[in-house]
């Protein structure tokens, strides 16, 4: 089974709704330029309130050391992902799994970024848009991800209930991320969008089931 986090989540409705729906993980943004980022105290709030066995994962852009090290002396965090220019060694300076995401376009060599970050518990691969961090809700083409990276692909970029599953058959990622196409508004999830998703993650990962 492919696995799926909802990112983005910035109350706690939207991360019960993900959690009920299956998702694995959550996301919670602390990048104050994201429509969807969220206060300490807010994210302390909507991961106290999420059941068993859903990962907590925090996602950072170029932060300082101790930005990370502030959140998590108030939030023990399952997971952090970085979406910037970070170093393999800042990544891994917090004791805590990492994520690294890769914007994806011509000429990234994600197989060089495998062995660079080889520390990393995956690679999210993302859309590249000149001038922002990720969250675009734009894909990118899933031909340029080499079937032989020796490590786990989380797809991102663009995922909606209505391409999942066609992303899942293709590029048989570990797992996808989804942010902007669940919501009914930037930063607000859609429960039935979440569901839609979540079932097409599930025939993505077992079409013959599914049939």
């Amino acid at each position: 089974m492919t696995r799926a986090k909802i990112c983005g989540i910035t109350q706690i409705d939207d991360g019960l709704a993900a959690a009920r729906n299956g998702a694995d993980a959550i996301g919670l943004v602390f990048y104050p330029p994201s429509p969807r980022h969220v206060t300490l105290a807010t994210a302390i709030s909507i991961a106290t309130a999420i059941p068993p066995f859903v990962t907590t994962v925090g996602l950072f852009v170029n932060p300082h050391a101790n930005e990370v090290e502030a959140v998590l002396r108030g939030l023990r965090l399952d997971m952090l992902q970085f979406h910037g220019e970070e170093t393999p060694a800042f990544c891994a300076s917090f004791g805590v799994p990492w994520l690294k995401a890769v914007r994806v376009k011509p000429g990234v060599d994600l197989v060089q970024y495998a062995q660079d970050f080889r520390e990393a518990s995956g690679l999210l691969l993302d859309a590249f848009v000149a001038g922002t961090a990720g969250g675009t809700g734009q894909s990118f083409d899933w031909g340029l991800i080499p079937a032989d990276l020796p490590m786990p692909v989380i797809l991102s970029g663009g995922l909606d209930p209505a391409n999942v599953q066609a992303a899942i058959e293709q590029v048989k990622p570990w797992a996808v991320d989804v942010s902007s196409g669940v919501e009914a508004n930037k930063g607000i999830k859609d429960a039935a969008k979440i569901a839609a998703f979540m079932q097409g993650v599930r025939k993505g990962s077992n079409p013959k089931e599914c049939n």
